[in-house]
């Protein structure tokens, strides 16, 4: 399936996150039990709960890509997101997503029932990765980060970060494109909190339309929880979510295709108010 209908351009898609890892930033460890092994029946019944708060997709990650995490091994990665792909398959018929920077894992999972590939690093990390959405016929998220999530917020440096933005994912659409996945399938990402100071973060949100008409694609935003928010407000992880909100808001209003956040409830309701208010902002009279 692509673009048309998991990220069709009348609505607000809303992605959420299912981390089933040890250490992701804002809900590592809720379905890892001590001995390792991954809660199946507890991540399947959060994802069809998300569902059911309006979530279009949910979107599995097996690999932490906070500032300073490690990469883990391609097989835990498969052990911690293909049996709950799997899963999820047989309980709900949501679109189901595989937060993945490697081919490897994105085959598997897409093999295992998962129709999406969000790439974090816009196919910087493993090209074949690429290849591999093509000959599955999968959608692809291209999200941008410098370097990788263990170094990412050392040495920030851009001299215009939305033009470099921009420039940097139409560089990834293109290899996305040679490898055979049309453009029809693709996803932009311009990585909130990836590799970025709060002042870069805020100037890529409130550039977004600007970003969207140079790549003319749909955009993802995904600043859930993130720590240019708790910059902002001084609210630890767990108390975030208000901001979140308000950063979908201003996203949402300003043209994004599609918000990823923890609770889908709350941005359901936000993507309403603000795409209503998009249209009625687009209908006023220019003076």
């Amino acid at each position: 399936m692509g673009e048309g209908t998991i990220f069709p351009r009348d609505r607000t898609t809303i992605v959420a996150v299912l981390n089933v890892t040890p250490d992701s930033f804002s809900d590592g460890g809720r379905f890892v039990r001590p001995d390792a092994r991954i809660d199946i029946a507890g991540a399947v019944a959060t994802g069809c709960a998300r569902v059911r708060d309006g979530a279009h997709v949910i979107d599995v990650g097996g690999e932490s890509t906070r500032p300073g995490a490690r990469a883990v091994p391609v097989e835990t990665e498969i052990a911690r997101t293909v049996p709950v792909l799997e899963a999820l398959a047989k309980h709900t018929p949501a679109p189901l997503s595989i937060d993945t920077r490697k081919a490897a894992v994105a085959d598997a999972a897409l093999t295992a029932g998962a129709r999406i590939v969000n790439d974090v690093s816009g196919l910087r990390f493993d090209p074949d990765l690429a290849d591999v959405v093509a000959r599955h016929g999968a959608t692809l998220i291209l999200g941008h980060l410098r370097g990788r999530p263990e170094t990412m917020q050392r040495d920030i440096h851009f001299d215009a970060v939305l033009p470099e933005v921009a420039s940097e994912l139409a560089a990834s659409v293109e290899t996305a494109r040679r490898a055979g996945v049309p453009r029809e399938r693709l996803v932009v990402d311009p990585g909130l909190g990836f590799g970025k100071t709060l002042e870069q973060n805020l100037a890529l949100l409130a550039g977004l339309r600007w970003l969207r008409k140079q790549l003319d694609l749909p955009v993802l935003v995904g600043p859930s929880r993130k720590s240019f928010l708790g910059a902002l407000t001084g609210d630890p992880v767990e108390a975030r979510e208000p901001a979140t909100l308000a950063a979908c808001a201003v996203a949402v209003f300003l043209g994004a295709d599609a918000v990823r956040v923890h609770e889908a409830a709350g941005a359901v309701r936000v993507a309403a108010v603000c795409r209503a208010l998009r249209r009625a902002h687009d209908e006023v009279p220019a003076s």
